[in-house]
């Protein structure tokens, strides 16, 4: 079945024009096929998201097995074991699945290499901050990657932000300080937490800039990109395990041979796997400023469901850290949305002034 391609404006033109070809009953089946798609799909992501925090908080949580790099490690071999299967079902079932074929070369592999590295030190980070600080203030630990973003894009690649942006970075800082205060307060905060969420949070930036980069060596694919990513980031976790002293961990955890202890952890690389997928998805049938508000409202439900789950109390101002930082997140990702567009707006418009002939005149505003 073709897919049909979504537009918010199709769906708002829809339930908002009142036109005379169209019967009342068909444009409203339609409108609420659509909707519920998206519906599905928002809520899909939300569950997948959602699930793999709570997930990884359980396996990294566990007393028994101090070892967060394997952990991590394992989850990187899922998701190439997934690639493989999903290669494989696509070559079967041509029309069900569609998922490109990728011969491991390592011409490619050394030049997505930059890359893995950061991605090595943004799953591990983000991980170790989960350990230490839990879901419920796990949003606020993991909160300034946006400031990272802007401070490492002048930083690299010489690209200046709005007062407006940097004002809605003022929000989402204050909201971090506000957040380590009041667990501090509550006698709950771990610094260890918050360092490994500040790395993670420069990691997710760094991430996003060196992703530009080697994507062409990938023609552009993501799923090619994580396949080599995983792969690379497999062979780098290794003598890192090595490193840190975890096979002694792994040699002397009593669930070693427990069934349901590695069902679990491979469910946690399932989930890993998927939340890239589903990601697209959302990003697809709706667009990229709504799954940013989605992934905001999402850790904002995260939060609640995290409190609510350990029966904690939480003071006004605790909350109120939690809302700046997602409020001022919203507020950028809405800045610069209204920044791109008045950019895309401009360039037809300079294009059309430079192939006007000297002493022409263009006819907007006659």
């Amino acid at each position: 079945m073709n897919r049909i391609q979504l537009k918010r404006s199709n769906i708002l033109r829809m339930a908002l024009a009142n036109s005379d070809s169209m019967d009342e009953e068909g444009r409203g089946e339609t409108f609420i096929l659509r909707a519920m798609r998206i519906a599905a799909v928002v809520v899909l992501y939300w569950f997948i998201s959602i699930t793999m925090v709570f997930l990884n908080n359980y396996l990294l949580d566990n007393r028994d097995l101090d070892a967060p790099l394997f952990v991590t490690f394992y989850q990187c071999v899922v998701t190439v074991g997934l690639c493989w299967l999903m290669q494989l079902l696509s070559k079967l079932c041509p029309g069900l699945i569609d998922f490109p074929s990728v011969k491991f070369d390592l011409k490619t592999s050394r030049e997505v290499l930059p890359l893995s590295i950061v991605f090595i030190g943004m799953i591990t980070f983000n991980n170790l901050c989960l350990k230490y600080v839990g879901v419920a203030f796990y949003t606020v630990g993991r909160s300034l990657s946006t400031l990272f973003n802007v401070l490492l894009s002048y930083i690299i690649l010489k690209q200046s932000t709005s007062f407006k942006a940097i004002l809605c970075c003022g929000v989402i800082l204050g909201g971090f300080w506000l957040g380590v205060d009041q667990e501090s307060m509550a006698g709950s905060l771990s610094w260890s937490g918050v360092f490994f969420g500040v790395l993670a949070s420069a990691c997710v930036s760094l991430n996003a800039i060196y992703t530009k980069k080697v994507m062409p060596a990938v023609d552009g694919n993501i799923w090619k990109l994580s396949y080599y990513n995983n792969i690379n980031a497999c062979v780098l976790f290794l003598p890192l395990i090595l490193v840190f002293g975890e096979l002694g961990h792994l040699a002397s955890f009593s669930r070693l041979g427990d069934l349901n202890f590695w069902g679990m952890m491979t469910l946690g690389g399932v989930f890993g796997f998927a939340i890239g997928y589903v990601t697209g998805l959302q990003i697809k049938y709706t667009s990229p400023l709504t799954h940013n508000v989605s992934g905001t409202a999402k850790a904002c439900a995260q939060t609640v469901i995290a409190v609510v789950y350990n029966s904690s109390s939480k003071s006004l101002l605790w909350w109120t850290s939690n809302m700046m930082v997602l409020g001022g997140s919203s507020a950028y990702t809405w800045v610069k949305s209204l920044e791109m567009k008045k950019v895309s707006q401009k360039i037809p418009q300079d294009t059309a002034r430079e192939k006007l002939l000297p002493g022409e005149k263009s006819n907007q505003g006659v």
